[in-house]
């Protein structure tokens, strides 16, 4: 029974570092990526909804906006979770994970007031 055991349990593959190295890169251009659609999408779109709320297309613009910013902050706190699935230690994706996350509340969703 024990060496049935020892033969189904696997020790864990060691982290490949270059997938490290490219998720690294990927999140900085996420976390950049974030910064020009919220100005993009969101600012800009918020400004025109202040002087016509009742434009649809522009309401549908700014939701798609803070639709395109989770979905880039849920990605970056997916690079960790990829990188824990792949041998990595919790160490190594927790920065993700707390991106991902500071980033979600950071962004969170704000009405279009006068400035």
């Amino acid at each position: 029974m024990r060496s049935l055991a020892r033969w189904s349990v696997r020790a864990p593959a060691p982290a490949n570092p270059s997938l490290s190295y490219a998720f690294t890169t990927a999140g900085v251009a996420i976390v950049g990526a974030i910064f020009v659609v919220r100005r993009t999408l969101v600012l800009r779109t918020a400004e025109n909804l202040l002087s016509h709320p009742d434009d649809s297309l522009t309401l549908n613009q700014w939701k798609t906006g803070y639709l395109a910013t989770y979905a880039l902050c849920e990605a970056l706190a997916l690079f960790g979770l990829v990188l824990r699935f792949t041998g990595s230690n919790f160490q190594q994706s927790l920065p993700y994970y707390i991106g991902g996350f500071v980033l979600l509340s950071f962004f969170g969703p704000r009405e279009p007031v006068h400035s």
